[in-house]
Order: structure tokens, then sequence, then C-alpha cells
């Protein structure tokens, strides 16, 4: 068995990203509308169907926006921590609100998704792995910094949705208020290219095929640096930005590295970088 992954969207204006296999399929959070999100889905030639739940990472709004409306009309399962759902505005049907426990699987199908914790300025956040037969895909957003949890799992991925917020010069020489800057730099806050970089070097496995770099600040990073500082190290890592503006194409995820360098190379625009289909 295989997964395909897709990045709905990803960034402070939104955040969703889709894993499945050929049967059923989950989303990380919802950061978009209902009707957004069907139409991405669309695009990408996903079947919404085969979504048998949503998992919230966390209360911030660019993750839950459209939860209500998807769980409501599709009559889906929401699994959301009872810290984040209580520190939340939503109103969810209670029969479809389900609560999870870090380290302790749930199984949808074919597919076994975890919960870990991490840190961010949350109420209780969470980033989730999603199994399926030795396969392994992480989404690793909203990082204050790698703790052993985001390690230890990081470490088990053949694919994964890695945050890559900012740039430190252009936070730094950016127009952001100093308690700003501040609260994104923090062990709450998000990861940085380099720190975002420091884990990949450090700790990928030699069996990771794919990075989507994810939730670039449209402010305070540029997603050709941000791609081009992993291209430098990648070996045989496909590495993607996932774009604030689109959903990208959808990776099948097999285990199997795929020979990029034989590849064509392209020369994307500067506000989106999309890779083909493999």
């Amino acid at each position: 068995m295989s997964l395909y992954i897709a990045s709905l969207n990803s960034g402070s204006n939104g955040n969703c990203y889709y894993i499945g296999n050929q049967h059923e399929a989950v989303l990380i959070d919802a950061g978009l509308s209902c009707r957004e999100t069907e139409i991405r889905l669309g695009r990408a030639r996903l079947n919404f169907n085969k979504i048998k739940a949503v998992f919230i990472t966390h209360e911030h709004y660019d993750h839950t926006r459209g939860v209500e409306v998807i769980a409501k009309k599709y009559q889906l399962p929401v699994y959301i921590s009872q810290a984040t759902h209580g520190n939340s505005r939503l109103k969810l049907d209670k029969k479809l609100v389900n609560d999870f426990i870090a380290y302790s699987p749930v199984i949808i199908g074919g597919l076994v998704i975890n919960a870990f914790p991490k840190l961010h300025d949350a109420k209780e956040p969470h980033s989730f792995i999603v199994s399926c037969e030795g396969i392994t895909v992480g989404v690793l957003t909203d990082v204050g910094s790698a703790c052993d949890h985001v390690i230890r799992n990081f470490r088990q991925c053949h694919a994964i949705f890695l945050e890559a917020n900012y740039d430190d010069e252009m936070l730094e020489n950016g127009s952001y208020p100093a308690y700003l800057k501040t609260r994104i730099r923090s062990d709450y806050g998000h990861l940085s290219n380099h720190q975002a970089l420091e884990l990949f070097t450090t700790h990928r496995p030699d069996f990771m095929s794919h990075v989507l770099l994810s939730h670039l600040s449209q402010d305070n990073n540029n997603p050709r640096l941000a791609q081009q500082l992993f291209l430098r190290h990648a070996g045989g890592t496909k590495i993607v930005v996932a774009s604030r503006h689109q959903e990208s194409p959808v990776f099948h995820i097999t285990g199997e590295k795929v020979d990029h360098q034989s590849l064509p190379k392209v020369d994307p625009p500067l506000n989106y970088i999309q890779t083909t289909l493999f």
C-alpha cells in the first residue's frame, strides 16, 4: 500500500492537508472554507467522499476556519483534543466530536493516525503522522522548536509537510513590531528556514522521499529562497514549496525514492513553486 498526499493550502491564510490511500483519506486541519476545500480537491482530482475524518492540530483560525461546515455537510468525525475544543469557538455537533490521546493510534480503514505533542502558542497543540502498511507521512507545522516528540516522529516519515516559516534576516529587517518578532522566534512560535533545515539534515531518515516546505510567511520568507536552501542539502529527497494560494500536485508516496536529478528543471514564479506529479 502507498499514500497520496497534497497540500490544499499552507500559510497564515489557511492550512489544510490531504493524506490518504486508495480507499480512504483524512484532512489534517481545515483552514479553508468548505466551498474552497471542495474546489481545490476537485482541481486536484481528489474525491471528497474518500475523506473519513478531520484532525485538528490546534485552535487557531487558520487551521479551523472550515471545519464546522465541512463536518456538518459531510457528517465527518472531527478529532480534536478537549483543551483545543474548549479553547476554540467551534460549534460542532457533539456526536461528531472525538477526543484523542497522544501516541494512542486512531484507526480509520487502512490508515493509522498518531498524535504527538509539540511546542506552540496554543492551548494543547499536537501534530500528526499518518501511516499505511509501512508508509508514514507527517504534518509538522506551527512548531516553535524541534522538541524530542518532533524529532522522534520526523525520523519515521517517508514524506513530511515541514514548517519553514521565516527567513531570519527578512524577519529581523521587516516591518513587524518587536513583540511579534519575539513571539515568532520563540520556542512557542514557528520554525525558521534554518531551524527546519537543521532538523532535516540532522534527523532525516534515508527513506524520506519528499519534503513539502509549509506555512511560509508571506512577509518574512520567499519560496525560492527556502527551496534553494534545502536543495543544497537534499540528496535524493524531493523538495517542494506548498503554496499559500493554491493546491499542490498530488504526490504518490511509495517508500521508494525518485531520481529527481534526472527530471527537467523548471524556473517557477516567486509566489509559487510547483513540481510535476510522480
